[in-house]
Formats: C-alpha cells, structure tokens, sequence
C-alpha cells in the first residue's frame, strides 16, 4: 500500500470541510519505513523531495552514547534492544527508533536521534 506524505482533504481551522481541487502526484509518494536493527554497520544516502538527501542506517553496532553526570561522550557498542514505545514488537526484533531504551555495554540509554532518517544512533546514559 502506498504512503503519501501530503493531506489533500481534511478541515481548515474553522472546521470547514475542505475538498481536493486535483489528484495524488506521484511525487507526494513516501518510502516505506526503515527500521533500523542491531546489527553490524550497513547504511545507504538517498535523494529525497527538494533536492536534498537523507542517510538510512539500516543496522548499527555502535551507538554515541552521552553521560551526563561526567557530560562526556563515548562510542559504545549496542548489545540489546531492551524497551521500545514506539511498537512492543520492536523489541524482539531488535528495531531502534527514537525514544528506545538500548542495553550498551556502560549501562542503559535512551535514543535521541532517528536513525532511520539521521543515519547514527545517539543517546543520553540513563541512571538506574
């Protein structure tokens, strides 16, 4: 099934019913989500609407993990995905997204990027 990524009906802001003037372009298409894993390192750039490109990290090894108690920053390898709200399925799969608790070799941390579409993993050490 197809994404789009541009709403041509819905309601204007007084609640006025607002009807499409034209049909879907196949330039509003989406991509269908990249669900990053653990995993060793594979990452690709594609172009995206405007010109501009995007950088898929599809698994990931390691992760920039900050620690605010000594405010320092590691790169530290990614053993488990421990927690996931985005999806309880996620977790057995292994899939990081942003807001995820991963399990890294210094402790536990919480994913602040969105390593589907920034193409690393950072996250904040959280104390247990």
């Amino acid at each position: 099934m197809a994404i789009w990524q541009r709403g041509l009906t819905g309601r204007s802001y007084t609640g006025a019913r607002i009807k499409p003037n034209r049909k879907k372009k196949k330039r509003e298409l989406g991509s269908q989500p990249t669900h990053t894993k653990v995993g060793e390192e594979k990452r690709k750039t594609i172009d995206v609407f405007g010109g501009n490109t995007k950088i898929r990290l599809y698994h990931a090894n390691y992760a920039n993990v900050y620690d605010p108690s000594t405010k320092s920053c590691k790169k530290v390898k990614i053993i488990d995905v421990v927690e996931n709200p985005a999806n309880v399925d996620f977790i057995r799969r292994k899939i990081i997204t942003k807001g995820c608790i991963i399990k890294t070799e210094i402790g536990n941390a919480k994913v602040t990027s969105r390593p589907s579409q920034d193409g690393v993993v950072n996250a904040v050490l959280i104390k247990e």
